[in-house]
């Protein structure tokens, strides 16, 4: 039977290196790793740095190396953690307390880093470097404490600005970034605000403080159900986030109100509606998009209730929240229509017509011109005292009365200026019932054309007495007014021939 050959592990004892070859093996490391820091090659270079450290971990130079790696590509807590573990290994070690210092800083500690600033002016009072690493460690806590007061008296500019003048030195502090994030949000600034947390979200996706503005831009866009989703996680991840828990119960309730008061204006329960959306309006004074609309809803029940002059302040206020709201001109305009304020009208239809060249918004804004036009000429139904839908015989009924009661010779015994004031009323009577009596000049009345411009009135050919003896008496009708002491006012008679 042939023979098998059979591989016999062979066992090799371990290489063991004295220790002046570790070092050496861990300096060559080193050394590569420097090389490739100079290239800006730092990711090759960390690798280099970490092998040194498995090398020899006792040695402070490689930690403090490869923090300044990792700070290069803005990795600082780890960064932080090294410059920690090297002066744990050599207190003495200056660089280390340096870049301690600056990962502090970077961080957002300004406290920590002046500590470690300190030390190393302890060790070197001379150091420019952490003389004016101390300073901006200083100047960082003077902008923290100028963006809490400005939060304190909702001043979200201020605060704004303060923190981006502190990311420019703590540029890897999330606390900062999130509070500017929530003062953008409180100014109506939400994509900024989003992008803000959306960035801290992609490194962190538990930060239930990002989770929160994420959740806060949403509610104050008025997507409140999608809003609750992120205050519900946010919560989840810390379940004592009191910011995250208020907006969570805000959006709640607003919503439901909002939702009651809506489903009572469709029941045609306006006054119901009203107090329902004046109640939505307490609940948060901050969300400008819903309180916009909660205004305008407001108004709508108002005009429902003839409120015409509180629907047009709330369509006001909710223009001042928001300034591009369309449905809320629109609501004004009607309102200023139905108050004949015709001026006004016209102003928010072409506001909005610049805003939505539809053709409804040019009918309705050809419509408010129209009336403006109408409203600055004579209104022969005012003159008469009757309706625009009046019926022809209202009409004549209407200027028997007018016609009467203005006519010169009942007014012989006024003063010159009160009988000069009577004998304008008897002709603009006289004009009104002219036109209003003629079915075509009725029609081009109503359309807005002016009769004066036609010539109806020019040339001095209109006589009023005219047209109230052929109305009265015809060509040889007569009449006389009882002017005597017995009479009481407005007390007339006619005689005909």
């Amino acid at each position: 039977m042939a023979a098998v050959d059979i591989d016999v592990p062979v066992e090799t004892e371990p290489q063991i290196y004295n220790q002046d070859d570790l070092e050496r093996q861990a300096e060559g490391f080193k050394e590569q790793g420097n090389a490739l820091y100079s290239r800006k090659d730092y990711s090759e270079a960390f690798n280099y740095y970490t092998k040194a450290i498995d090398t020899c971990p006792k040695n402070a130079s490689y930690y403090g190396n490869r923090a300044a790696t990792l700070m290069m590509l803005c990795r600082f807590r780890e960064a932080l953690e090294d410059s920690q573990q090297a002066v744990r290994l050599d207190d003495c070690f200056m660089k280390g307390h340096l870049r301690e210092g600056k990962c502090h800083l970077s961080l957002g500690n300004a406290m920590a880093a002046s500590r470690c600033f300190q030390k190393v002016l302890e060790l070197e009072p001379s150091n420019r470097e952490a003389q004016q690493e101390d300073k901006n460690a200083a100047t960082l806590l003077e902008y923290e404490r100028m963006a809490d007061f400005g939060f304190e008296k909702r001043d979200f500019r201020k605060v704004v600005y303060c923190m981006d003048r502190a990311l420019a030195m703590a540029s890897a502090c999330h606390r900062f970034k999130i509070l500017k994030a929530e003062c953008l949000a409180l100014l109506g600034r939400y994509p900024e605000a989003q992008s803000v947390a959306s960035d801290i979200l992609r490194m962190d996706s538990t930060n239930a403080d990002a989770l929160y503005v994420r959740g806060l831009c949403l509610y104050y866009e008025d997507c409140i159900d999608k809003a609750v989703q992120f205050f519900v996680q946010a919560l989840r991840m810390a379940p004592d986030h009191e910011k995250a828990r208020l907006a969570c119960r805000n959006a709640k309730a607003l919503k439901a109100k909002k939702e009651e008061g809506n489903q009572a204006f469709k029941n045609n329960n306006y006054e119901a509606a009203y107090q329902l959306y004046t109640e939505a309006l307490t609940i948060d004074p901050n969300n400008i998009k819903t309180n916009a609309k909660l205004y305008c809803n407001r108004a709508t029940a108002g005009a429902k209730l003839k409120k015409l002059n509180q629907a047009i302040e709330d369509c006001t206020s909710a223009i001042k929240l928001d300034d591009t709201y369309i449905k809320a001109y629109l609501r004004r305009a009607q309102c200023f229509m139905d108050t004949e304020q015709y001026e006004e009208a016209v102003r928010d239809y072409e506001k909005v017509y610049q805003t939505e060249k539809t053709s409804d918004h040019k009918h309705l804004l050809k419509n408010a011109q129209l009336q403006l036009k109408k409203s600055k000429r004579k209104d022969y139904y005012k003159v008469l005292g009757v309706g625009k839908n009046a019926t022809e015989d209202e009409i004549k009924k209407a200027y028997r009365k007018r016609a009467l009661m203005h006519h010169p010779d009942r007014h012989s015994a006024a003063t010159p200026e009160v009988q000069k004031e009577e004998e304008k009323k008897f002709k603009e009577v006289g004009e009104a019932f002219t036109v209003l009596s003629d079915p075509k000049k009725k029609i081009r009345y109503d359309n807005g054309h002016d009769l004066e411009d036609d010539g109806c009135f020019d040339g001095g050919d209109f006589d009023a007495n005219n047209i109230f003896r052929a109305f009265f008496g015809g060509h040889g009708g007569g009449f006389s007014f009882d002017s005597s002491p017995d009479s009481g006012p407005g007390n007339f008679f006619f005689q005909f021939g």
